[in-house]
Order: C-alpha cells, then structure tokens, then sequence
C-alpha cells in the first residue's frame, strides 16, 4: 500500500522529481563520489602504483601525524582559533540585530545594515592585503601614526605570533557581523507586534522589550547558528590563515588546514596519504563536536539540528 502511494504521488508530482535530479547528481559526483579516495589515508600511497594498488598501511598515517610534534601545535592553533572567534565574533551579530531593530527610523536601519554588510564582499584576498598595508610598521598608517607621535618606528605586528590571533579574529569580526545580522533580523520581523503592544501598556522600558520579547523569541535561531558555528571548530579558514601566515609567527597560525596544504602540495616530497590522514582525522572530529553540541542544546533547551 505504501509503496503504491509513493507511485502515485510520484507520477502526480514527476516534474519536482525531474527538478531534484540534478542537486542529486551533483552531490553524488562531488560529495558522496570523492569519499572513495579516503581510503588513501590508510594506504602507503604511490603515483606509480595508483589508488587501489597502493600497499595497505592500516592506521599508520593516524599514528604517525598523533605521535608528531605538529599534532600538539596544530591542533592547539586550530582549537584557540576556533573558540576563540566563537566567543568573540558570535554575540556581536546578535547584538547588532537586536539594537537595529529597536530603531524608530527606518531609512537609517537600511543604511547602516547596508553599510556592514558591504565588507562581507571584500575577498580575503583583499582584505589581507589591506591588513598589511594599514598595520604595516614602515609605510602604513599604523606605522607612519606612532612614527609621528614617538619618533620612531614601531614593532612589526606581523611578527609577534601572540598579535596574529587577534589581528585574525577582529579583522573576521568586523567583515562578517553585518552579514551575520541579517538572519537575527529576518527573525526579529516575525515578532508579533501585539507582543510590544502589551508591554508597553504594562509599563515596559524599550530595554526591558528587548530582553524579554525579542531576544526570546530570536532564541532557537541563536542555538542553530551556534551548533552550526560548532560543527566548523576544527575547519578554520585556511585561505586567511594562510596569507597572514609568516616565519615569525607561525607558532601561533599553524593550523591543520594550513599544514594539510604543506604535506600534500609544498613539501619536497609530498605525503599524499599522511596529508589525507589528517583531513580525514579533521573531518571526523567536526562531526563528533557537532554530534555532541547538537545532543546537548537538544537537552538544554529542545532545540537541536536533529
């Protein structure tokens, strides 16, 4: 009976099928497909000899990259990074939604949601660039500005490797808030205005509104985001990382993403399976934070991804 349903339902509504068959394929070919090549981090692989006949090492990539003395480095970085941009950058979106929407004029809450947003389109490629250019302690206007008020040249920011994560962060933080507001936002317009209404007969200040209608009601948002957030700790950027990266501070910016890249395309000799190895081990371990983050705001407060 069951099985007679969903024919019939699928000759009614055949042209929406016709329409997922090509997401489908697509995640096929590029998302499901490529999974076989995992199989590389547990082989001793070989150009010459190829994927399937490359001899099989088990967990030996896993147990050399864990007894390394990167894995403690690597690790350590992308952990700081992570959580570090999390308790940062995470509440300043939520915030900003939250002050825009209690505006009274409306062409100056598109103009300033309009103005933040607008640094979000900037490449990092670009924006890296005008982080060098501007805190660059010669010709810069960091460097020029205390070279003016001291009389001589300040330290290169670049070159401290405790000033790379915060240049990282708030750099992000300042790109990204306005973007991330927009779906604050989008959910604060669904608030139902008779809600205001009310507390302003009872007497309610603007800020006592804010902090028991509207941020309630953006609360299950805030949770997805954050257990989306969380699913990404161990996948830092790498292409920011990356171009921020130097010599001199790389014992605070090597990241696994970063050092992924090297094994696999940099090195002199490069270790396609002992680079796959830790990809994968990155992967799984995004996978076992989001499990559990998601499994502990569903215990939490009932919302949850799954």
């Amino acid at each position: 009976m069951r099985r007679r349903k969903c024919l019939e339902n699928l000759a009614r509504d055949w042209q929406l099928h016709l329409f997922m068959l090509l997401p489908m394929i697509y995640i096929v070919v590029f998302a499901y497909f490529p999974m076989v090549g995992a199989q590389i981090a547990f082989r001793k692989y070989s150009a010459r000899l190829g994927m399937w006949k490359s001899p099989w090492v088990g967990l030996d990539n896993f147990t050399r990259f864990f007894s390394s003395v990167y894995f403690g480095r690597t690790l350590g970085n992308t952990l700081i990074l992570s959580f570090y941009s999390i308790f940062a950058t995470f509440p300043i979106p939520i915030l900003f939604a939250l002050c825009l929407n209690s505006l009274n004029g409306v062409r100056f809450r598109k103009v300033a949601q309009t103005i933040t947003t607008m640094p979000y389109y900037i490449s990092v490629v670009v924006l890296v660039g005008i982080l060098l250019q501007l805190f660059n302690s010669r010709t810069g206007l960091y460097g020029n500005l205390c070279e003016a008020l001291t009389g001589k040249y300040p330290p290169d920011l670049f070159a401290k490797p405790g000033n790379f994560r915060h240049m990282y962060v708030w750099s992000g933080a300042w790109q990204g808030f306005g973007w991330s507001s927009i779906i604050y936002t989008a959910a604060l317009s669904s608030v139902d205005p008779a809600l205001h209404e009310a507390a302003q007969i009872d007497g309610a200040s603007r800020f006592q509104r804010v902090c028991h209608i509207d941020f309630p009601s953006i609360l299950p948002t805030i949770v997805i985001m954050l257990i989306l957030r969380t699913g990404s700790v161990m996948g830092i950027g790498f292409e920011k990382v990356y171009l921020m990266q130097n010599n001199l501070n790389l014992s605070a910016s090597e990241v696994i993403s970063t050092y992924v890249y090297k094994i696999g395309m940099e090195a002199d000799i490069t270790d396609y399976s002992y680079s796959t190895a830790i990809g994968l081990f990155n992967s799984v371990a995004n996978l076992i934070v989001i499990s559990f983050i998601n499994m502990l705001a569903g215990r939490m407060g009932q919302t949850s991804l799954w």
